[in-house]
């Protein structure tokens, strides 16, 4: 018997884990015991001994979750493109340079093409750090400027499916959601950010063709790829390119002289926080990782089976996760042999804040238990992990350290003016 037909053995004689695995559990008495592989042992069960060896176990946890859960890492492009389209020295009342680029991938377009815009400070004495994230709806809804490009691009705002033709809505500090970046250029931060769904548009489950989840997502620069072989069970998913994009803005802000990349920080909300720590798992150019409300699929730890599971996971957002991430639904305390904190593991010794949020869905407190089980690595390669001590309360910064850090808040989901603020503290502002 092959490994493959031993491991299909193994899995079906595991029990379902309840008749509807695939609703969600709230009830913390039914989480069922699990246990967390050692980050700092490899699957053949040798110990980790040192800083070479974590290189080839950090490789080795890669390859995991390229083959089990988030697709096989899309390649870097052959080729960059990237076009100066406009400039304004002048911006946000004078305080800060605006430049807008396009980056392309071929010359023939194919790919597609991403628009990225980028604030920096205009009184800074040298190259700042730059904040990469990917948005939403279009770089138009960060500030009210009439120069910003509204991208015309399939948006999942309904009816119609157009990029909204708001500007600076992000401004608004009663919205869930805002851009404070009076506050980011103040504390001497760049901000580069591009559009999501011009990389891999995000359908809901129930959009019909031509924009289902079946095709539609796998467009744009997926096309740089060629055909997907639906016999693979790692095919490049859409998690995986949006965190592929973030590279790729991390090599445009290479070329920018006035930026600091070696101080960079990625970040993202919900389903783009889940792509910003993907993105700084796979590449170690990023110096600070901070996903905001990521929960399930991101930081929260699979296992324990509370609110967002992987059940939910694969019927909802199917182009997120590569098919074999599918067979482990049924009992993922029985079945799983990864979590999440082998993916926030990745990060060190690199600095990592995760931000959390109080909704059940998201499993806050797994995020947390996560970055417990992660921090020996840290303090493996010398640095300090996560400290000592309980499940914080709402607000209290008790679980931030200065390497590795986690926090949770109440109110509405979304990146709040209170979350950039904490961010800005944890980079060293």
């Amino acid at each position: 018997m092959t490994n493959q037909e031993k491991k299909a053995d193994r899995i079906s004689d595991v029990p379902d884990i309840r008749p509807n695995y695939f609703e969600p559990n709230y009830d913390l008495e039914k989480i069922a015991p699990y246990t967390l592989e050692d980050p700092l042992t490899f699957l053949d069960g040798r110990k980790v001994t040192t800083p070479e060896e974590w290189r080839d176990r950090r490789r080795e946890i890669l390859g995991i979750f390229a083959s089990e859960m988030y697709g096989a890492e899309p390649p870097a492009p052959k080729e960059l493109l990237i076009e100066k389209t406009e400039e304004k020295d002048d911006a946000l009342a004078g305080f800060a340079v605006r430049t807008q680029y396009r980056m392309r991938f071929s010359p023939d377009g194919k790919g597609g093409e991403v628009d990225w815009l980028l604030l920096r400070p205009r009184y800074a004495t040298g190259p700042v750090p730059v904040i990469l994230f990917l948005n939403y709806r279009g770089n138009h809804e960060l500030i009210p400027d009439e120069e910003i490009v509204i991208p015309e691009m399939w948006t999942r705002v309904l009816p119609d499916h157009k990029a909204p033709r708001q500007r600076g809505v992000m401004c608004n500090p009663s919205a869930n959601t805002v851009m404070p970046i009076g506050m980011l250029i103040a504390a001497g931060y760049a901000v580069l950010t591009a559009c999501y769904c011009q990389v891999s548009p995000d359908p809901d489950p129930q959009e019909p063709e031509p924009h289902s989840q079946k095709d539609f997502p796998y467009t744009r620069v997926f096309d740089l790829w060629g055909p997907r072989d639906e016999q693979r069970t790692d095919n490049i998913t859409s998690l995986g390119a949006w965190a592929w994009a973030l590279s790729r803005g991390l090599d445009l802000a290479e070329r920018i002289p006035e930026l600091d990349v070696k101080r960079s920080v990625v970040t993202g909300c919900s389903r783009l926080g889940k792509a910003a720590l993907l993105a700084a798992a796979r590449d170690e150019r990023f110096a600070v990782c901070v996903p905001n409300q990521c929960g399930g699929g991101g930081a929260t730890l699979a296992k324990r089976d509370f609110g967002e599971n992987i059940g939910t996971e694969v019927r909802m957002f199917t182009h997120w996760y590569c098919k074999a991430y599918e067979k482990y639904q049924r009992n993922p305390a029985k079945l799983l042999t990864f979590d999440q904190h082998l993916l926030l593991a990745l990060v060190a010794p690199r600095k990592l804040l995760i931000a959390g949020f109080d909704s059940p869905w998201f499993d806050t407190e797994g995020e947390y238990l996560a970055c417990k089980a992660a921090s020996p690595v840290w303090e493996f390669l010398g640095k300090s992990g996560l400290p000592e001590g309980s499940f914080p309360a709402d607000y209290e910064v008790s679980a931030i350290g200065e390497n590795l850090g986690y926090y949770r808040r109440s109110e509405a989901h979304g990146i709040a003016a209170f979350d950039w603020w904490r961010l800005l503290k944890f980079a060293g502002a």
